[in-house]
């Protein structure tokens, strides 16, 4: 895909985004329809979806894809690795990278965004593809972009998720 279709098609996720999550505040409807919207934007997704803070690990949240790993420490893999640096982290070779935790055998490339909202960590967006180096800094600006919308729109004070 063309760097000027990536951003047009992330332009109108944003814009889909800011609709959807408008006038919906529950956590779980906004997660699900989230990871539904990402994987109709992102051909190439074996997975997205959100794992969630507990208050001790990350646990499998709303996503679409394959059956996945339900818990996964901070630090371990590359979804606690981003949770616990509260960074955005791009692996264009899961096969390469030392901390990556296998999950599904046809991923292949890997973004993680963590999920902060008023400092605290909520969790992280997770994606998946099935080809090698399919994420760069298009895909984080405007995932960072689909997170900050997200978490804007979204009531996460509440105890499901061990979120105060």
């Amino acid at each position: 895909m063309q760097n000027h279709e990536k951003i047009s098609n992330y332009q109108i996720l944003i814009s889909q985004a800011q609709a959807m999550f408008a006038k919906e505040t529950n956590p779980l409807a906004n997660l699900s329809n989230a990871s539904a919207m990402l994987n109709m934007t992102l051909p190439n997704s074996v997975f997205t979806g959100f794992y969630l803070f507990d208050g001790d690990e990350l646990i499998l949240g709303p996503f679409q894809g394959g059956v996945s790993c339900v818990h996964i420490a901070l630090g371990k893999g590359v979804c606690g690795q981003a949770a616990a640096e509260r960074q955005t982290l791009i692996v264009d070779d899961v096969t390469k990278h030392d901390n990556y935790i296998s999950c599904d055998s046809t991923a292949m490339s890997e973004i993680v965004v963590p999920m902060v909202k008023n400092g605290k960590l909520i969790g992280v967006l997770d994606l998946d593809s099935c080809l090698t180096g399919d994420y760069d800094v298009i895909d984080q600006e405007y995932l960072e972009k689909f997170v900050a919308v997200l978490l804007s729109k979204t009531n996460f004070n509440f105890d499901m998720f061990g979120v105060e």
